[in-house]
């Protein structure tokens, strides 16, 4: 750090930084309001137990000063395994540790569970690559295999690259709002076919008995959680085998950010037979979570991808992120976005060869977004 009044502190909690002044950096990203970086996400994930060193996330979460001013942010965690991330890292570490080397731990620049798009660099646009290139130094004395910084927004990778860090691209779908207005805006913009299909499915739902509720701010009870818990559950056992999160956590976030919650619920009478969970930023609606316990077809399209496009233009949000993977999306109207992430590799033989691989897969990526954006349902012109 070229200022000598620069200084670099970790926090093995959140709850060691002073929320207002962790929100204050937050809120100096110039970037569209992002929940999941909020001090209230972060310590509801930690003090429900979600999040802890004996699930193989240490918080270091790190903070950069200029003399007593904090001037820079980062949410940061020492990984003893490379699990709840969505940028895939296995291969690299087994590759390392066939060499001999020892990959665990690492360090992890990102939000917990969450492949979600967003700043990560919590300071001023000035600042960001002084911010970056802080936590590359805090990984040299801790003296960790790597430091990964998972889904930047597209405006913090210029700084990422000047503090040394090599690029990552991938993919994801999202929904933009392209001037639609709303949903039959939306439909007028697809091409014959696509719309009779969109139609078909919706219509599916329409005629059976199931009732579709929006539940946000103080209309969200336990009750409510109690049911979705039992949803998270059961998809957190089908893709993790243990869900990541615990109950207490959706109860803490829920008193603490209810107004940025959204859950859709379907339910036959009184009965939520599923739910999907969503959280509401600045200008994107990002989903996050959704389970059931009943079969219902084209249900899991209505509730995370349809009734999130009919939240977005009813309210002003000109995104939708609907998590990771589902190449099912793009007849949905979500189209192929490159995402990001950035990584320092501290052996300079392994970091050559991560970084010939990435060069090969950013081409990869590439092609595949130009050619899945063929398929879109969009009519042409």
């Amino acid at each position: 750090m070229p200022n000598d009044t620069l200084t670099v502190a970790t926090h093995r909690s959140i709850a060691d930084i002073c929320k207002e002044v962790w929100d204050n950096l937050a809120g100096l990203t110039g970037q569209p309001y992002y929940p999941f970086t909020a001090f209230d996400f972060l310590d509801a994930l930690e003090k429900s137990g979600s999040v802890r060193p004996e699930t193989g996330w240490g918080p270091q979460h790190l903070v950069l000063s200029d003399g007593d001013n904090p001037i820079g942010a980062l949410p940061l965690y020492l990984k003893g395994h490379s699990q709840g991330e969505y940028i895939f890292d296995h291969a690299w570490a087994e590759a390392y540790q066939r060499a001999g080397g020892r990959y665990y731990p690492k360090l992890l620049a990102a939000i917990p569970f969450t492949p979600a798009t967003g700043p990560r660099l919590l300071c001023r646009p000035e600042t960001q690559a002084t911010l970056a290139a802080a936590a590359a130094q805090v990984s040299d004395e801790m003296g960790v295999s790597s430091l990964h910084l998972n889904f930047p927004d597209k405006g913090q990778v210029a700084a990422l690259e000047v503090a040394g860090y090599l690029i990552r691209k991938g993919q994801q779908f999202h929904f933009t709002d392209e001037g639609f207005g709303d949903w039959g805006g939306f439909l007028a913009a697809l091409s014959s076919r696509k719309r009779k299909d969109l139609r078909k499915e919706r219509a599916a739902i329409a005629q059976s008995d199931l009732d579709i509720e929006w539940i946000t701010g103080r209309d969200i009870t336990e009750d409510h959680l109690d049911h979705f818990w039992t949803f998270y559950q059961d998809t957190g056992a089908r893709k993790w085998g243990t869900p990541y999160l615990t109950r207490t956590f959706f109860s803490m976030v829920t008193e603490r950010m209810a107004d940025r919650m959204l859950f859709v619920f379907a339910k036959r009478g009184d009965r939520p037979i599923a739910g999907a969970l969503n959280f509401i930023g600045g200008d994107t609606l990002f989903g996050r979570y959704w389970g059931c316990t009943e079969h219902v077809p084209f249900l899991h399209f209505e509730l995370c991808y349809y009734q999130a496009i009919d939240y977005a233009l009813a309210h002003g949000l000109t995104h939708v992120d609907a998590g990771a993977q589902g190449e099912h999306k793009i007849a949905r109207g979500y189209r192929p976005s490159t995402i990001y992430s950035a990584h320092v590799i501290r052996d300079e033989g392994f970091r050559q060869a991560v970084a010939q691989y990435l060069e090969a897969e950013a081409t990869e990526v590439d092609a595949e977004i130009n050619y899945l954006g063929e398929f879109t349902p969009f009519r042409r012109g």
